[in-house]
């Protein structure tokens, strides 16, 4: 191809460019030699970093609000629990004086006392057993000893009965105890 052959193609193609309209606008103040591939590259490594930053802080705070519903709810639980466990350690003299009207023969008070102990075991109340078990400190206190036959400590009367309140003691046994 000669060159009056690439002029006339040259000025073709510049008369193609200047009757189609621009397309591709730049932002004003941008031109494609201030806004290169590394400095796009570079801008989006930073959005991307910010992004992750964002997300990593917003799974901490989700995690922190978990954690504090559960603590919260731990805690309810608990106050519930121990309120409980005071009214039924309130009422414990009640059952006593029911225990004991029943010794004097007054049966009529056994209904009462079995009414007060099943609605407190339904909430998490039981008697400590005490006759004829291995005496346990931590269940039991030992009011007297009786020396015995036996090496075995064994409890032989119960003085007054000793309540758990699930895991917890609310009341040791008073006890009577038999044995070495």
């Amino acid at each position: 191809m000669g060159e009056t052959e690439q002029e006339v193609l040259q000025l073709e193609v510049d008369e193609q460019k200047s009757e189609s309209p621009d397309t591709t606008e730049e932002p004003e103040g941008t031109t494609a030699e201030t806004l290169s591939v590394e400095d796009l590259v570079e801008s989006l490594e930073t959005v991307i970093a910010e992004r992750d930053d964002f997300r990593d802080s917003l799974q901490r705070l989700q995690a922190d609000f978990e954690n504090f519903r559960r603590r919260s709810a731990n805690e309810v639980d608990q106050r519930i629990s121990q309120g409980i466990s005071r009214l039924a350690e309130a009422l414990l003299p009640v059952l006593d004086a029911c225990d004991a009207a029943s010794e004097q023969g007054l049966e009529e008070v056994a209904p009462i006392r079995n009414a007060l102990e099943a609605v407190l075991a339904n909430n998490g109340l039981t008697r400590i057993e005490a006759l004829g078990v291995q005496f346990d400190p931590q269940l039991h206190d030992a009011m007297s000893f009786e020396t015995g036959e036996s090496d075995d400590q064994i409890v032989v009367e119960e003085l007054r009965a000793g309540y758990r309140w699930g895991e917890s003691i609310l009341r040791p046994s008073m006890v009577k105890v038999s044995g070495g």
